[in-house]
């Protein structure tokens, strides 16, 4: 197991990445004195595989664990459903020391994530993902939201855990289209941050698609090592911390233009990282060669590098006029001066999709 602290003053609390943990949830959750009742909220497909594993753990160690089980998908992080789970959370009694766990993936941890900030003012949260793209990105950092039909996760607060348990057994059951859509956030980290780990990548993505076990810890504790540096220094996304969203501009409105659920959010990223190269190239002097490069490394993990056809048009600009990225009327891109080294760049929306044509 690899375990490290994110230092958050009185929001810090533990991360622990490794083979095996679901097992040890309730030890783990204990240790952070969490005890008595508790809800774990999953969607279908991961309680079909986990659920009854979670719940043993946590009765072992004395929880009262009642289980809330959504649809998978991104249809689910609705204001709608958030309101089913507070119906659940009602109907079993849960007062303010009762922690919530989220189990699966991102949907589930945004949408448990919200429901714990917000029933009662605030109960415990523990973030426990499933999926390459939460155990990567999504389950730390405190973002907790719920879409709206006109935008993504225009509805939501910052809320930090009080543990994270990213077990990377859980990700053997994955299909393939969700193995790889979580590489599009690990391709991420090395292009804004890490050069170096571009060049790892490079080596070892055809054994990453293999899910070695080994090679999948090491890569999920990097990414968050990562993440963790840049919420330490800027928690709430007033600076610094822009910078992880890279390619989420044009991949949160083409989520948006699209239909959530067409494109898995992975799978927009990739096709926002390939747009922020191009922008990168024209407005921060990214060399081609290596807007390629990273092209070349999106597509070895087998994720979509294209816009589709008919995304030109009023409606696709409008999903980009409502991202939470607007400022002063035009658009803060995150973009690359070179690999492993992020920009801001603020670019009116015409220009910008201009540039993209």
């Amino acid at each position: 197991m690899r375990s490290f602290r994110l230092a958050l003053g009185l929001r810090s609390h533990p991360v622990h990445v490794g083979s095996g943990l679901l097992d040890q949830l309730g030890e783990l959750a204990l240790a952070e004195g969490l005890s008595g009742r508790c809800a774990v909220v999953t969607d279908h497909n991961v309680a079909a595989h986990y659920l009854e594993r979670a719940l043993q753990s946590l009765r072992q160690a004395g929880f009262q664990p009642v289980a809330i089980s959504v649809e998978p998908g991104e249809a689910s992080k609705s204001l709608a459903r958030l309101e089913e789970v507070f119906d659940r959370l009602i109907d079993a009694e849960m007062d303010r020391s009762g922690a919530i766990f989220a189990l699966g993936g991102g949907v589930v941890g945004d949408l448990a994530g919200f429901a714990a900030a917000t029933y009662l003012r605030g109960v415990p949260l523990v973030q426990v993902p499933t999926t390459v793209l939460a155990q990567v990105d999504s389950a730390l950092g405190g973002k907790t939201a719920v879409d709206h039909p006109r935008g993504k996760n225009l509805i939501g607060a910052f809320y930090q855990p009080r543990l994270i348990v990213a077990d990377v057994t859980t990700l053997a059951t994955l299909n393939e289209r969700e193995f790889r859509e979580g590489l599009a956030e690990v391709i991420k980290y090395g292009a804004i941050m890490d050069a170096a780990f571009i060049d790892e990548l490079e080596r070892i993505m055809p054994t990453l698609l293999q899910r070695r076990t080994a090679e999948l810890e090491a890569v999920i504790h990097r990414c968050l090592a990562h993440k963790a540096y840049v919420v330490e220094r800027d928690e709430t996304e007033s600076d610094l911390r822009t910078i992880l969203n890279f390619g989420h501009t044009v991949g949160h409105a083409l989520e948006a233009w699209a239909g959530f659920g067409r494109y898995l959010h992975g799978e927009a990223v990739a096709i926002g990282m390939n747009a922020a190269c191009t922008l990168s190239c024209a407005y921060a002097g990214l060399a081609p060669a290596a807007a390629q490069r990273l092209r070349r490394l999106i597509e070895a993990a087998g994720l979509p590098l294209d816009l589709p056809e008919g995304w030109l048009g009023e409606d696709f600009k409008r999903a980009m006029q409502v991202d939470k990225k607007r400022a002063d009327g035009g658009i803060r891109f995150v973009l690359l001066e070179e690999l492993g080294k992020a920009t801001l760049r603020r670019l009116e929306i015409d220009t910008a999709l201009s540039g993209l044509r």
